[in-house]
């Protein structure tokens, strides 16, 4: 069953900009730790972002994040987006979202790394001219 859905990917040319959306058919993302990541093939994946129950979002610090990714929640939408803007060949990826339950006593929690229990299967982001 899906659990989790990415949309918003595709073909873009360098400058351009993506919003990526997360949210689940199945449970409310509000009780959810959710995370961003992104996979080229033959690398590993590599975690863009987390972002809490309570909403704070935690952008990895690698220098293709800072500055031009952006996280934002909407519990009303039961979304959780990735805005990429002013993108560049290299950010070209498989970019997906996966979440894990967080009980509400630890609203600030962030899994480690790839510590999440459900995965969407995906979305393809390409840049190019």
């Amino acid at each position: 069953q899906v659990q989790l859905v990415e949309s918003g990917g595709g073909s873009v040319q360098p400058g351009a900009s993506l919003r990526l959306s997360c949210t689940s058919p199945r449970f409310d993302l509000a009780d959810y730790a959710v995370g961003w990541f992104r996979q080229v093939p033959g690398k590993e994946r590599e975690r863009i972002s987390c972002t809490t129950r309570a909403g704070e979002s935690i952008l990895n610090s690698s220098d293709s994040a800072q500055g031009r990714f952006s996280v934002y929640r909407d519990n009303t939408k039961n979304t959780v987006s990735l805005h990429l803007d002013t993108l560049k060949p290299e950010d070209s990826a498989v970019y997906s979202c996966a979440a894990k339950f967080v009980r509400d006593r630890r609203p600030t929690y962030c899994p480690r790394g790839s510590d999440y229990p459900v995965w969407g299967q995906g979305t393809q982001v390409t840049v190019s001219s």
